[in-house]
């Protein structure tokens, strides 16, 4: 394969449309995660991952190949039509889907096969308030709907008390 196309764009540049591109798609993957998997379109797959698990894979996994798919889709335009920013932008998105994968598959759910225990920090944070998306049964009164950003605990358990006032989640 080709890949000449890409000394189009200097890759300081190219890194810079990469890390927008991670930005980009937290913003993207809190606005999905909100609105569409826990919205009545997209429940039907993402009911799993607020399920007991039963195995190694969850229907919820099946987001993970559509952006995958998508992204392996955007390198293989970038190369076929020879355009150095959408091979960027794919592994912009690649790259959100490995930090995605290690923070919430490993970090949160322990599905790596070794065990991260945040002491603290961004990563104790990022923890809790994933676990604090949890803490509600459904798909109605969550809170916390990024991956990569964590809002501050206190303010997630006031938001769950006001969601939900007869629960406790001190």
């Amino acid at each position: 394969m080709d890949f000449s196309y890409l000394e189009a764009l200097p890759v300081w540049q190219g890194l810079l449309v990469a890390l927008a591109i991670v930005a980009a798609m937290e913003l993207t993957a809190y606005a999905t995660h909100r609105w569409i998997m826990h919205g009545a379109l997209g429940w039907g797959w993402h009911e799993s991952h607020h399920q007991e698990r039963h195995g190694a894979l969850e229907k919820n996994d099946l987001y993970a190949v559509v952006f995958a798919g998508l992204a392996i889709s955007l390198f293989g335009l970038a190369t076929y039509l020879g355009v150095a920013l959408i091979f960027w932008i794919a592994l912009g998105i690649t790259l959100y889907g490995l930090l995605y994968f290690l923070a919430h598959d490993g970090l949160v759910h322990n599905r790596l096969p070794f065990r991260i225990v945040p002491k603290g920090g961004y990563l104790q944070r990022l923890y809790q308030a994933h676990r604090l998306h949890h803490a509600v049964e459904g798909r109605e009164g969550c809170v916390s709907f990024g991956f990569l950003y964590a809002p501050p605990i206190r303010a997630l358990k006031a938001q769950l008390k006001a969601n939900r006032p007869e629960a406790k989640f001190d």
